[in-house]
């Protein structure tokens, strides 16, 4: 079944991206972690763009290495 909503698009990209190299259950287990991690994977108009100049982005909330 296709999925339209754009919050569990970016939530599946996300965890694809992390399950790289991974078990699946270990993502899964980790994944009130990374919706923490991620604000809910509430994207829209939040994502940072990172240049040279802007090292420090407001988004994701908090440091990666939280998510356990």
């Amino acid at each position: 079944m296709p999925v339209h909503d754009d919050r569990l698009l970016f939530e599946f990209l996300i965890l694809e991206g992390a399950q790289a190299g991974l078990s699946w259950s270990t993502i899964l287990n980790k994944r009130d972690n990374y919706r923490r991690a991620f604000d809910n994977f509430d994207a829209p108009g939040k994502l940072p763009v990172t240049t040279p100049a802007r090292s420090k982005n407001s988004w994701p909330t908090r440091e990666l290495s939280e998510i356990g």
